[in-house]
């Protein structure tokens, strides 16, 4: 595979992904850096069709939920690590913010190593950011005990359809160099020209009656409103799961 040309795959054949390829690539995927060697993250790979439309509501119902053939919830998890230490003596002290971070860190580089597995094996993968937003949706559904919080969620299967290429910024835009430089107004718009002049772009903007893309954005997509409202369901699923007072 050449990370060149990898796409977002959000429609999938119903060709079925074998247990062994998917255990074979979880378990490479495991090889990726963690902190401490702990491992604390755990998976629930969902493939029946009931589960699938349980899950669906929590991701917006779109539509490759209920396609793929399976569906893969990557989770911070301090529980198993946690219920280790006690049976073996020691006083666990990982229901707290910090460790909901790296755990949640540890879990994204796992999914994302697995992600490129899979797609050097062929798959195809779509990342779904709606996970966090309704996290207290899909811990009830998958029944996540206390101190395991799913936080990345990726749909798995063999590409129906091959979209075009999604632009990407300039790697001046995100590079700095021995410190952090903020940018000026050329500087913002160089690095947003090609974007914002792309047809698709131009589209997204008529269709949502807006000015510029960025009140697309601001407006639209991901709004201050939105925005608080997920950051509150968030912390209350952290309280809720054990990891915040």
């Amino acid at each position: 595979m050449d990370l060149h040309n990898r796409r977002t795959i959000r429609k999938y054949a119903s060709t079925p992904v074998s247990d062994q390829l998917l255990k074979d690539l979880l378990q490479l995927a495991a090889r990726s850096s963690n902190t401490g060697n702990m491992q604390t993250y755990s998976v629930v790979v969902t493939r029946d069709e009931k589960q699938k439309e349980l899950l669906s509501p929590a991701h917006f119902n779109q539509p490759m939920v209920k396609q793929a053939p399976v569906v893969l919830t990557f989770c911070a998890d301090y529980n198993r690590f946690t219920e280790w230490c006690k049976c073996r003596q020691a006083e666990p002290g990982y229901d707290n913010f910090q460790s909901f971070i790296a755990a949640a860190i540890d879990a994204i580089v796992w999914a994302q190593t697995f992600a490129v597995a899979a797609e050097r094996e062929g798959l195809g993968i779509c990342y779904l950011g709606t996970t966090t937003y309704n996290a207290h949706q899909i811990i009830e559904v998958l029944h996540l005990p206390r101190l395991v919080i799913p936080v990345v969620t990726l749909t798995l299967g063999y590409p129906d359809d091959m979209p075009e290429l999604q632009d990407r910024l300039p790697l001046e835009a995100i590079l700095h160099d021995e410190r952090y430089h903020e940018a000026t107004k050329e500087d913002i718009d160089r690095w947003y020209a090609e974007k914002e002049s792309l047809p698709s772009m131009k589209q997204f903007v008529a269709e949502n009656k807006k000015e510029t893309l960025a009140q697309v954005f601001t407006d639209v997509r991901y709004t201050r409103k939105n925005n608080e409202y997920f950051s509150n369901v968030l912390l209350e699923v952290l309280k809720k799961q054990g990891f915040l007072g």
